[in-house]
């Protein structure tokens, strides 16, 4: 701890660090410098973020990658395929290859990197991929809306329910696109979920927000004698009875709808809220856990999914991407585990536990017990 009146040991190097002088000297020196060159190289990542983000999203968007899926490609091949002159393609290439989207192979041909394959492997990765322009559009003025001085952006007008004083009221037009991303990409969380919390000790679920059912979906074919409910707007709960049909699962999973800041229905022992809680700010958040709490039993459970700060073992993700995209949004926040704990006593359930999940950064699990 530095003295009073002292600079700190980071004070010092910060005050090295902003001085051009230092900073030629630091490359010249074989011991600095292999220090200096990982800050260095984090620098540029930070200064060529937004570039290579437009990268991969060419890549997958324009198809390239998919062109490679079944084996190395000629440039030729390429060009015809994507639709990208030749000098542009190139130029494309040469970037993907930097980033480990692609990877020249022999004879001229171009074929896979393994962030390429992994990202065709991981089918709700793309999804997230393709919606990032939109995201993009609003961060783009991102200081205005750092002031709340712009208008409402491209994620407010995609996000319906952001917007609407009766969310229950909107129509299927309203709902469907948000609809399908989130069943596409409910998987990014799903099994790290099911993995981290024993549901088989439950009788009914109720996964409040469940959207198309792609929680629902993966539950019911890990735990068969559970009794399962999935409960959202009516537009996107008419929309999950048709997608639950289309699986076999009419029959075995109950679809109720309505305005969860309204009341919930009573009857589960298990309520579930998979990427819910971040989407809304404190006090509506305390209305949907006070009914949560209110529909549950005594020694009800509640399981709340989805990326938070400060979760051991996470990085970055919910600081950086994810709060300046419920910024974007126009509600929400991402919350530590300490904030949701208090807002969880506040409604009347018992302190927060946290399950460990294998890729905190996308998804952190509490749970907590009515009292």
């Amino acid at each position: 701890m530095a003295m009073s009146g002292a600079l700190s040991w980071v004070d010092w190097r910060n005050r090295l660090l902003c001085m051009p002088r230092f900073q030629r000297w630091a490359t010249r020196i074989p011991l600095v410098r292999s220090f200096s060159r990982p800050h260095a190289r984090s620098l540029f990542d930070l200064c060529t973020g937004f570039v290579n983000s437009q990268v991969l999203y060419v890549s997958l968007s324009a198809g390239l990658l998919e062109a490679m899926r079944c084996g190395p490609v000629s440039a030729a091949e390429l060009q015809a395929s994507c639709r990208i002159p030749a000098p542009s393609l190139r130029l494309l290439l040469e970037a993907s290859d930097a980033l480990r989207l692609t990877e020249p192979r022999r004879q001229g041909r171009w074929g896979l990197g393994v962030l390429g394959a992994a990202i065709l492997g991981n089918p709700a990765v793309q999804q997230m991929v393709r919606h990032q322009p939109l995201f993009y559009a609003d961060m783009a003025q991102l200081l205005p809306l750092l002031r709340g001085s712009n208008a409402p952006g491209e994620l407010e007008r995609y996000w319906a329910y952001a917007r609407v004083a009766a969310p229950d009221a909107l129509a299927d037009a309203a709902v469907s696109e948000y609809s399908d991303l989130m069943d596409a990409t409910h998987a990014l969380v799903v099994d790290d979920l099911l993995g981290a919390y024993d549901f088989a000790r439950h009788s009914c679920v109720l996964d409040v927000g469940g959207g198309q059912g792609a929680m629902l979906r993966a539950l019911a074919g890990r735990e068969q004698g559970l009794r399962l409910v999935l409960f959202d707007l009516p537009a996107v709960a008419e929309r999950a009875r048709v997608r639950l049909a289309a699986a076999g699962l009419g029959a075995r999973i109950q679809v109720e709808s309505g305005d969860f800041f309204a009341a919930l229905p009573s009857g589960a022992d298990l309520i579930t809220l998979v990427r819910i809680a971040h989407d809304h700010d404190d006090a509506a958040l305390q209305r949907l856990l006070v009914n949560a709490h209110a529909a549950l039993p005594p020694g009800g459970q509640i399981v709340i999914a989805e990326p938070m700060r400060g979760i051991p073992g996470s990085m970055p993700v919910a600081e950086t991407y994810l709060g300046f995209y419920l910024l974007a949004m126009g509600q929400g926040r991402v919350r530590t585990q300490g904030e949701i704990d208090t807002l969880l006593r506040r409604a009347g359930f018992g302190p927060a536990r946290l399950h460990a999940t294998p890729r905190p950064w996308q998804c952190a699990v509490l749970s907590a017990r009515r009292a």
